[in-house]
């Protein structure tokens, strides 16, 4: 990896989740309309309750097009002088198709931006849910002939010298490793391709998303990211005694719109009492792993009157969510100091650093200041190691 560009300046090597969906293609114009993009969803939500922060709606970078190089110099603009290290996009293959590719294919083959990116597999099927379950859109099938192609294209990824490093060791993470039929023999295939190929072995990681606390070296994997939201741990209800005391006339606020709704399946939580769930689940890990901190969470664009929506989502208890991450990474090396963020986009999840016309860059400035280099880190290596 070419030197970072922000290890001088950083306390851990934070990474964010990166969705390229902000443009138009062929499958989603047949399943979802001409011309559909999340940002068609962004648009149309609808408040759900007194105080309820909808639409979402993006300020300084507006609503792109990622297919404008334009736009993707701009976010990496914005990263970059705020902290963040690289994107981690998700990228879509099944059986050698690949959706939503044109953003990175083009970040690519042009070299622009010059900024550090990894690779993550999204590898569930796609569905008319978005939560990886209903009636499937795009299947996903899986054969040791597909892992050779899949090595052989993320082989082109892995050689740039932009793609992020661990120990020399091109990053790669799986969404969903349980699915793979064989996930032992997928990676040793990822591996030795890699290799044959001249482009180092790549560092896997399984996500936990849907596998909550297993180490997935068990698997053949290197590691484990543990993941979030984690939307599982909290309570099937509306109201939990953990938020805070002026948030209760919010949670009547809700029940009483639900009742004006019929059978909705609205849920309302804190952030903070989302961040204590997933607290107390991590202390209860005995394996490694390495950390997400969530931005906050609203899926109403996605999914109505059904959403699932946490209050407090604010700066300052996204900092402190962080800051608690950043502190128990900087005692590691340099490079060893992932820490993802979830997500640099994710408007359609109400999950997103980009600015917005309600918090202009507030969250990007919470993590300036909360991964800034100060006196508690002055043991810091000036820059990360190449390979």
């Amino acid at each position: 990896m070419a030197d970072s560009p922000l290890a001088a300046d950083a306390r851990a090597r934070l990474i964010a989740f990166y969705l390229p969906q902000m443009y138009p293609i062929p499958e989603n114009d047949r399943w979802w309309g001409p011309g559909f993009t999340e940002w068609t969803s962004v648009a149309e939500a609808q408040p759900l309750f007194a105080g309820h922060r909808q639409p979402r709606v993006p300020a300084d970078l507006g609503f792109y097009d990622l297919r404008l190089p334009e736009s993707r110099i701009a976010q990496a603009d914005l990263a970059r002088a705020h902290g963040i290290e690289a994107f981690c996009y998700w990228h879509y293959w099944f059986s050698g198709k690949r959706l939503l590719d044109r953003p990175f294919a083009e970040v690519l083959g042009s070299g622009e931006p010059d900024f550090p990116f990894c690779l993550a597999w999204a590898n569930q099927p796609w569905t008319d849910t978005w939560l990886g379950s209903g009636r499937a859109l795009q299947d996903q099938h899986y054969s040791h002939d597909d892992d050779v192609r899949h090595a052989q294209f993320l082989a082109t990824a892995f050689a740039d010298p932009r793609y992020v490093r661990v120990d020399g060791r091109p990053l790669f993470a799986i969404y969903r490793p349980s699915d793979l039929p064989d996930p032992a023999r997928t990676v040793e295939t990822l591996r030795g391709e890699a290799a044959r190929l001249g482009v180092g072995e790549p560092l896997v990681l399984g996500i936990d998303g849907w596998a909550v606390g297993h180490d997935f070296r068990a698997d053949g994997l290197d590691g484990t990211i543990s993941f979030a939201p984690r939307l599982d741990l909290l309570p099937h209800n509306n109201y939990s005694p953990l938020l805070a005391r002026p948030w209760r006339k919010v949670a009547r606020t809700v029940r009483n719109a639900r009742q004006g709704v019929g059978s909705t399946t609205l849920k309302v939580y804190d952030y903070r009492q989302h961040r204590a769930a997933v607290r107390q689940m991590r202390a209860g890990f005995t394996h490694p792993y390495y950390p997400t901190t969530l931005v906050g969470w609203d899926n109403t664009p996605r999914r109505g009157k059904a959403a699932v929506v946490m209050l407090n989502d604010d700066p300052e208890h996204f900092a402190d969510d962080l800051a608690e991450l950043v502190e128990a990474a900087a005692v590691k090396p340099f490079d060893d100091r992932l820490v993802f963020v979830n997500a640099w986009n994710e408007w359609a999840e109400g999950n997103y650093l980009e600015p917005d016309s309600d918090r202009g860059s507030a969250m990007l400035e919470a993590v300036a200041r909360v991964n800034a280099v100060d006196e508690r880190d002055v043991d810091a290596p000036l820059r990360a190691s190449a390979p």
